[in-house]
């Protein structure tokens, strides 16, 4: 990530959860990021595969209520700190036996941006008085994830 890109995502986490974040926990929200959209992606192959399609449509990912509010949430936040075009670089995934469609593929930014709101709102619900998340609140914030998505 460039120093710009730095900057916008140590923003992003100051105003979604009131969080200093650091370049050093930028490895931990890749991480998180990548193994949140590999999740809902399996899902999604799956509901696709269920339903004899060859393709994944944006209609097959598991997105819940809350994460569809997060989602909503990361639009208005994203209109300030402009942090779309940096997670559009971060929306890699691995080959699937059912390829996303166009539709699909777009969303992966804004899915991301609602999952990265919810975790930055997640720290504070753990934590309220946490500033600077450490890879402990990072362990703990992943594990309430993997049980939910």
């Amino acid at each position: 990530m460039t120093v710009m890109s730095i900057a916008r995502f140590e923003r992003f986490f100051r105003v979604a959860g009131g969080l200093d974040v650091d370049k050093n926990d930028l490895k931990r929200y890749s991480d998180f990021v990548d193994a949140k959209l590999y999740g809902l992606l399996t899902v999604a192959q799956a509901t696709a595969k269920a339903n004899g399609r060859d393709i994944v449509r944006l209609c097959d990912l598991p997105i819940t209520k809350g994460l569809q509010e997060s989602i909503h949430n990361f639009r208005k936040i994203d209109h300030e700190i402009e942090l779309k075009p940096i997670l559009e670089q971060l929306a890699t995934h691995p080959t699937l036996d059912r390829a996303p469609d166009e539709e699909t593929e777009a969303a992966y930014p804004e899915i991301i941006g609602g999952l990265s709101l919810a975790l930055a709102q997640s720290f504070k619900i753990l934590h309220p008085d946490l500033k600077n998340p450490q890879t402990q609140h990072w362990e703990e914030a992943r594990a309430v994830f993997d049980l939910l998505l």
